[in-house]
């Protein structure tokens, strides 16, 4: 049978990515894009999607007989604390519209992203393992670990095959930051390559888990391709990349800025990243789909500088120092 993939959400930072790898992977005639508007006039192929409304997505599915899902629309931690209500609502009314649709329609798959806002101070903060209390700070978090008990939940019952990675933040060029407590690793880039002072709202030492968006699709990418027998966990996988701060990133940007400015002011967002993990323990990913990040931060910082200042159009000469 042949694949047709629909992305929900994919205007977003994670998504817009995504659908560009599925494509290269399936065909771009074999992926559908979707979101509440269409971001990208040359888009391929795009429907638009409130995924909030359970028969535009049947009537997509049915269109273009998709087999697979990926479901990314939701509204993020930071963003969410500012309405809690319409957030829970919004992000559990996406997954069962999708987990339904799924379920009528017998898709192959379906992709349900989850996060590290699931843990709380019940967890260790050091080297957080799979199978611990979850006991978030956040109406995000409790979303998703609703989400990822129902997404078990549709695969003991009904043999769906729901997949999820518990995403660390993650650090991207290709959008601006979307409303997460990770922003910050996106957004202090933009400041230093357009020569601005950056405001952090963490405390410099504050140390999370974090990914680079080349890892992320390439993680997300082998959790849905390996055999249905090689997945062992169905609420979410936890996933690691590396764990650095605010001053460790700010270190790696003055080796190319070194007049830099950067002042601390933490707000609400530290005290969600206060309850958050430190590091995370992968194994189970490990073990089952064979999962390995590849970037250091070092690594990160230059990709991120080099492509930042090709999309500013900024003086590139510099960038032979660059090795990416």
């Amino acid at each position: 049978m042949k694949n047709m993939v629909l992305v929900i959400g994919a205007n977003g930072q994670l998504g817009s990515v995504l659908v560009k790898a599925l494509r290269r992977t399936f065909g771009v005639k074999n992926v559908i894009s979707s979101d509440v508007y269409c971001k990208n006039k040359s888009e391929d192929i795009f429907e638009v999607i409130d995924a909030t409304d359970m028969t535009r997505i049947q009537d997509v599915v049915i269109k273009y007989k998709v087999t697979q899902i990926y479901h990314l629309a939701a509204i993020l931690s930071a963003k969410g604390e500012e309405n809690p209500l319409a957030t829970w609502q919004v992000n559990m009314k996406t997954l069962f519209n999708v987990l339904e649709v799924a379920r009528k329609n017998n898709l192959d798959k379906v992709f349900f992203p989850s996060s590290i806002a699931v843990f709380g101070q019940g967890a260790p903060a050091e080297n957080t393992p799979n199978n611990v209390s979850l006991d978030p700070t956040t109406v995000y978090g409790i979303s998703k670990v609703a989400g990822e008990n129902w997404c078990n939940y549709y695969f003991n019952k009904y043999g769906l095959d729901v997949r999820s990675i518990r995403y660390p933040g993650i650090v991207g060029y290709q959008s601006l930051p979307g409303g997460g407590t990770t922003d910050y690793a996106v957004d202090i880039f933009h400041k230093a390559v357009l020569n601005k002072k950056f405001q952090c709202f963490l405390k410099k030492d504050t140390t999370l888990p974090m990914l680079f968006i080349d890892d992320a699709i390439r993680a997300t990418l082998e959790i849905m391709s390996v055999p249905k027998t090689d997945i062992s966990v169905r609420t979410s996988y936890n996933l690691s990349g590396i764990s650095f701060s605010p001053e460790e990133v700010v270190h790696e940007i003055r080796k190319l800025y070194p007049d830099f400015e950067v002042t601390y002011q933490p707000d609400f967002r530290q005290e969600i990243a206060a309850t958050w993990p430190k590091s995370i323990d992968d194994d189970k990913a490990r073990k089952d789909w064979g999962w390995k990040p590849q970037y250091s931060l070092e690594e990160i910082a230059k990709i991120m500088i080099k492509k930042l200042r090709n999309y500013y159009h900024t003086d590139i000469r510099s960038l032979e120092s660059l090795s990416v």
